[in-house]
Formats: structure tokens, C-alpha cells, sequence
């Protein structure tokens, strides 16, 4: 299997051969943490932070992402090694990885100063990462397909089963809602929680468009970035211009899509369409998540947009 390795991996490389049972879990927190560094490293993306531009964020640039991404690594070998030595049902199996997430997430807005910068990708990653243990723990491949994805995907949908009415019927009895909660009582959105309880089928989608690329470059995995924002309902855009904002964002990036672009135009129209995004104030982070998602599945199938 080819691992593509950064230096926060290597760094933690001697706590995983004594922590984590199986080298398969190794490789594959590291392909998460690989996933959050393409994602940021993507440019030109509108509206997102990247190394050219802060996109719609006025508190965070790409140094704030990496050491978010350093501070995270440790907690997604944990998630992957609980999910690979897990003996109960999935909803248990939920339930510690929320606890180690929420940890996480402590440690992220400490290194980041109180900036959200992967709240939602560490809630998905948790449970990816918790699923992908499972799913070793009861197979011995090492090289996985596409077949193994989708399994690893219906595991996901297992564990969190119960979330959209554990958390969102019940949020009339909460004090404090996140964004994700405030969008379902005013909007009826699900976000990343009605997306995690389907099995992620927006990744899905995105992973089926994507292994179809005739060329696997940077650019085709831009051309899945306007795919994912003509076709996602992006609780970042719902929380920063509301509904109606979201659905202009999809039908002017629908356009983009449509219009099968060259290389050269396609970079081009996001470099223009990202200054229109910071004017807008509107930042598609939960696009970026899924594009991270994808990354990861990308990766521990064997399949290089590098």
C-alpha cells in the first residue's frame, strides 16, 4: 500500500507502534490527517481558507489549519483504534467516540486559540475513522476498493443510526444549540448529522464522480469541490446568509459545472467566484469536509490526485 506520510504522522510514529494494534489503523489516521492537509493546500477555493487566500475568514489562515490538523492527529488513531478493538453494539461504539471527539475538539480550539476550525470534520472523522477499525477488525485486507468503501460507509450509517432522533427531536430541550442545531429548528436542515445517519451519501456521490475523472490531477479534484457545492446543502452557507444564500451558491455553481470548463477557465472562474464569496461573507466549509472525506477513502483505496 503507497502511505503518504507528513511530518505531524512521523512525529507520532512511536506512539502508534506501541498504541495501535494493527498497522492498518496507522495508515489509515494517517490518510485522515493527509485528507485535512490536501483539502487546505487546494487552491484556488472560493470562499475557503487555503495557502492563496483566507477566503470569507477574517480569524484563520492556512498556519491556523495545520496546527488544528497536528492537534488532531493523536485522537484519530484513538478513534480508529476503538473502533478495531470495539466488542458492543455500534451505538456504544458512538458514544466513546464522542466522548474521545469531544476531547478533541478541547485540544483543537486550545491550538487554535478558541477557532473553529474542524469541528464538523472532527465529528465525521470520528466516526469514519471509528468505522474503518470495525471493519478491519472483521476483515483482513489491507487493500481496499471501492466495495469496501460503501461497507465502511453502511457501518458509519450503523453507528450513528439513532443520532438525528437523539440530537435534533430533542434539541427544543437544549440551552445552548450549535449552528447545525439552530439551521434544523429554523430551516428543517440535517447537516452533517442527517448526512453521517445516511451513510454519507453526498461523499458517495462525490467518490463515484471522482474515480471517473480521466485525469487525476489537482484541478479534477476542484472540478469535485463546484460538484459537491452545486449538490450539497452547506450548513456553513445556511448559518452565515441563511437558506436562500445556500441555494444561489448552489445554482451559480451548478452553472460552473455545467459549463465543463478547460483547466484553464475553471481556475480562473474560482479565483473570480471566491472574491465574490468573501464579499457575500459566505465560506461552503461543509463542502470542504466532504471533500476531505473523499480524500481519506481516496487514499486507502489506492487512487492519487497527486
Amino acid at each position: 500500500m503507497n502511505i503518504w506520510i507528513t511530518p505531524c504522522n512521523l512525529f507520532l510514529l512511536k506512539w502508534s507502534e506501541e498504541k495501535l494494534t494493527d498497522s492498518r489503523l496507522f495508515i489509515a489516521s494517517s490518510y485522515a490527517v493527509n485528507a485535512l492537509h490536501y483539502e487546505v493546500a487546494l487552491a484556488p477555493k472560493p470562499g475557503l481558507v487555503d495557502p492563496c487566500s483566507s477566503g470569507a475568514h477574517q480569524d484563520m489562515n492556512v498556519f491556523t489549519f495545520i496546527n488544528s490538523i497536528t492537534c488532531l492527529a493523536p485522537f484519530f488513531q484513538r478513534y480508529s483504534q476503538a473502533g478495531f478493538a470495539h466488542t458492543g453494539s455500534l451505538i456504544q461504539l458512538f458514544d466513546q467516540l464522542r466522548g474521545i471527539g469531544q476531547e478533541a475538539e478541547t485540544a483543537m480550539l486550545r491550538a487554535t486559540k478558541g477557532i473553529n476550525t474542524h469541528k464538523g470534520a472532527n465529528f465525521s472523522f470520528a466516526v469514519l475513522l471509528g468505522a474503518t477499525g470495525v471493519y478491519y477488525q472483521q476483515n483482513g485486507k489491507a487493500e481496499l476498493m471501492a466495495e469496501d468503501t460503501n461497507q465502511i460507509l453502511q457501518l458509519a450509517a450503523d453507528i450513528c443510526q439513532h443520532l438525528v432522533k437523539q440530537d435534533l427531536q430533542q434539541i427544543t430541550h437544549k440551552d445552548q444549540l450549535s449552528y447545525g442545531e439552530k439551521n434544523y429548528l429554523t430551516y428543517g436542515t440535517m447537516g452533517i448529522r442527517g448526512e453521517a445517519a445516511a451513510g454519507y451519501p453526498t461523499v458517495k456521490k462525490l467518490l463515484e464522480y471522482l474515480r471517473q475523472q480521466p485525469q487525476k490531477t489537482s484541478v479534477s479534484l476542484l472540478r469535485g469541490l463546484v460538484y459537491l457545492m452545486s449538490e450539497t446543502e452547506d450548513s456553513n452557507l445556511v448559518h452565515r446568509g441563511g437558506y436562500e444564500a445556500m441555494k444561489t451558491v448552489q445554482q451559480e455553481m451548478q452553472k460552473i459545472h455545467q459549463a465543463n470548463l478547460s483547466d484553464t477557465d475553471l481556475l480562473r472562474e474560482l479565483t473570480i467566484y471566491d472574491q465574490v464569496l468573501i464579499a457575500r461573507h459566505l465560506s461552503p466549509g461543509g463542502s470542504a469536509d466532504l471533500l476531505a472525506l473523499a480524500l481519506y477513502f481516496l487514499q486507502l483505496e489506492g487512487v492519487s490526485f497527486w
